[in-house]
């Protein structure tokens, strides 16, 4: 959880060095690590103070919220590094980030781990879709030969400058090419040297048993609710293999119900005295804003500003 030698004026003062080599110590082998989705500014505060032991930078949460459109390829590689940076800027607890397809080829993928690495990212996302590359529980995902992904994974490996900078690599093969695909794919993607492995969108408990008993790396379960996965309990994750566990939507879902709540109260009563959905307490929120701080130089820098 932040603290005030972690968080300094709305800040982290924590390097990504300590925060890449906390996140390799928490995905140890038998220990799960839930990872909340964050999608916009507030969400990062909030989930920072809760003291998971990572984040996730949800690509499609960060889209919808950045550019109000679906993800589907149009968020740019700057778009999406300044979102990096952002996120980072305020948190300090370990962020796992999308970076997409790489943003395009071999060139690409080294600028785009150059780029998230120096932003403060704890690890990258890559995967094997063709661009434009959608959402990974929505149909018509086409992904590129195996051995472009793998040529991706290994110069991505290369790029990085620090060793616990890790590289995730995804394949989409389960829901076009089937699982025997995927299987096939990951296994490449680890020969070329990925520190976990994803593979989207299995359709039953059954294949994930199969993918956890399959691989010895570091397995990454996607929980979308109402996607085509199981969302499962954290101890079933962890007996199924699984070692990290994203909830890329769970908090945008429930944010998006609770403004719809709102804003449905505000527009049949002209008011918000009987709005019945909880509330952040304003002075809370202020608090966590850093209008504290914020007041604290006010006062310090008075006198400056009346001479």
């Amino acid at each position: 959880m932040p603290t005030t030698a972690s968080i300094s004026r709305g800040y982290t003062t924590q390097t990504g060095a300590e925060r890449r080599a906390r996140l390799r110590q928490s995905l140890r082998k038998g220990h799960l690590v839930v990872a909340a989705g964050v999608f916009e500014m507030i969400s990062a505060r909030i989930a920072d103070t809760m003291g998971f032991e990572a984040l996730y930078m949800t690509g499609y949460g960060t889209v919808a919220s950045h550019l109000g459109l679906p993800d589907a390829g149009l968020a740019s590689y700057t778009d999406m590094q300044d979102r990096v940076s952002q996120y980072a800027r305020i948190t300090s607890t370990p962020m796992i980030c999308d970076g997409d397809t790489g943003y395009g080829g071999l060139l690409n993928v080294m600028h785009t781990v150059r780029g998230y690495e120096a932003a403060g990212a704890c690890a990258i996302q890559l995967e094997d879709q063709e661009f434009p590359k959608k959402c990974g529980h929505v149909p018509g995902r086409r992904v590129v030969p195996a051995a472009d992904m793998a040529a991706k994974i290994r110069v991505a490996v290369e790029t990085r400058s620090d060793p616990n900078f890790l590289i995730i690599a995804r394949t989409d093969a389960r829901t076009t090419l089937g699982l025997d695909e995927a299987l096939r794919r990951a296994e490449l993607y680890a020969k070329a040297g990925a520190d976990l492995l994803f593979i989207e969108s299995p359709e039953s408990v059954e294949e994930m048993q199969k993918i956890g008993s399959t691989f010895d790396l570091p397995l990454v379960a996607n929980m979308v609710e109402g996607g085509r996965t199981p969302v499962l309990p954290a101890d079933d994750l962890a007996r199924l293999g699984y070692g990290l566990a994203l909830f890329p939507a769970t908090a945008f879902l429930g944010a998006a119900a609770a403004m719809e709540s709102v804003y449905r109260t505000l527009r049949q009563q002209g008011s918000s005295a009987n709005i019945r959905q909880p509330l952040y307490n304003f002075a809370d929120f202020s608090k966590m804003m850093g209008f504290d701080w914020v007041h604290e130089f006010d006062r310090a820098h008075a006198q400056e500003g009346e001479q």
